[in-house]
């Protein structure tokens, strides 16, 4: 695969760019994306390791009360290493939807389930993103065209604050409401939620008070302005695109950096905190034209965040990297409906503090499954 810096072909896997008013190309790996799929199961890291995933296929345990569940866009892991899920609802209309969210213990026993239309906020028209911030709180983020907002309720579904009006965007720079976002992510040490906005014409994040609900901040590609005219057609060997498309994905370090997947465009970038952009890392550009989606669906880290984990929906697999160096050092899964593999829309993902991997599917996937952490093999 060759990657142009502005010009200057590199041949890589991995590209990463440092911030700047002109980009440098780091020291890159030598393997192909293709060399790696071959020989991740016995290529070691030295004097690390490469984590080691064994997937359950006994999780989770059957649903109660017939329940059917559809695409499953959202996971979460909260502190007591609970995982929630945000389903869709069955395709199948003779089938007992299970409620949209889903709360499953550590074995996959159900603990309980709600969420519907109710008083004093918008329900949204399709479910997407979903997780748990530092108070326990359920944060919960929609992709229907005309989901411009995201709703807070605590663990039991009580409501807490809606941000947004449904319907009302105004566009990439209205502070006031969304488009179809697509993940929302609590700071524990600012009380800040970041959201990343998103699915429909807003190429950003956004930053809110996660108590009131009061605008904070927002940026776009590289920390500029976001800009929906400026939104091009992506091409894979060209230069880097100066504006995002879809911002589909979005992490906080402990470090202090906010990873973001521009999933149209096949790339990570990193930021700080107040928006100043760090650097950008191209995982894969190896995408079929026919679902030219965009290869980078969500991305979270392990326990101590030397890893990171890279949900790749259109080519079926999660990617393995050294956090610190933005190397790929692994990957696991493949296409396919076994237990271990994935029907090409492995859409979110979330880590337990035991660092086991749980991923739900939507398109056909309908389902989650769980990878249980078996150490790091040398």
């Amino acid at each position: 695969m060759t990657i142009r810096f502005y010009g200057t072909p590199v041949v890589s896997a991995v590209a990463v760019l440092l911030a700047g008013p002109v980009f440098h190309p780091m020291p890159l790996a030598s393997h192909s994306i293709a060399q790696t799929q071959q020989d991740v199961r016995t290529r070691p890291e030295p004097g690390r390791g490469v984590p080691v995933f064994e997937v359950d296929a006994a999780w989770p345990r059957p649903l109660p009360n017939k329940w059917a569940i559809g695409q499953v866009s959202g996971v979460a892991v909260d502190a007591r290493d609970h995982i929630w899920i945000a389903q869709r609802g069955p395709s199948d209309a003779a089938a007992v939807s299970a409620p949209p969210v889903i709360e499953f213990d550590a074995e996959g026993n159900v603990v309980q389930a709600w969420g519907s239309p109710g008083a004093g906020y918008e329900w949204p028209g399709e479910m997407h993103g979903i997780s748990l911030d530092h108070k326990d709180n359920v944060w919960i983020t929609a992709s229907d065209p005309g989901d411009t907002h995201v709703l807070k309720f605590t663990r039991t579904g009580k409501f807490l604050l809606q941000i947004g009006r449904k319907g009302n965007s105004g566009g990439t720079n209205d502070t006031a409401n969304l488009d179809r976002p697509a993940q929302a992510r609590v700071d524990p040490q600012t009380n800040e939620v970041y959201i990343a906005d998103g699915e429909g014409e807003n190429h950003r994040v956004i930053v809110f008070d996660a108590d009131t609900g009061a605008y904070k901040r927002h940026w776009g590609a590289y920390g500029q302005k976001p800009d929906h005219a400026k939104v091009t057609k992506y091409d894979p060997s060209g230069p880097p695109p100066s504006q995002f498309s879809t911002v589909h994905c979005l992490r906080l370090s402990t470090d202090g950096l906010v990873y973001v997947c521009d999933r149209g465009h096949d790339r990570i970038q990193m930021f700080r905190k107040d928006g100043t952009f760090v650097k950008e890392v191209f995982v894969t550009k190896q995408v079929k034209e026919a679902v030219r989606t965009g290869a980078l669906f969500d991305l979270s880290f392990s326990p101590d965040q030397r890893f990171m984990y890279v949900a790749d929906a259109p080519n079926a697999r999660i990617w393995i990297l050294l956090r610190d160096e933005l190397r790929i050092v692994g990957s696991f899964g493949g296409a396919g409906t076994k237990p271990g593999q994935f029907v090409p829309n492995v859409h979110d993902m979330a880590v337990d503090s035991n660092g086991n991997i749980y991923t739900g599917e939507a398109a056909n996937g309908n389902r989650v499954q769980k990878f249980v952490y078996k150490g790091n093999r040398r």
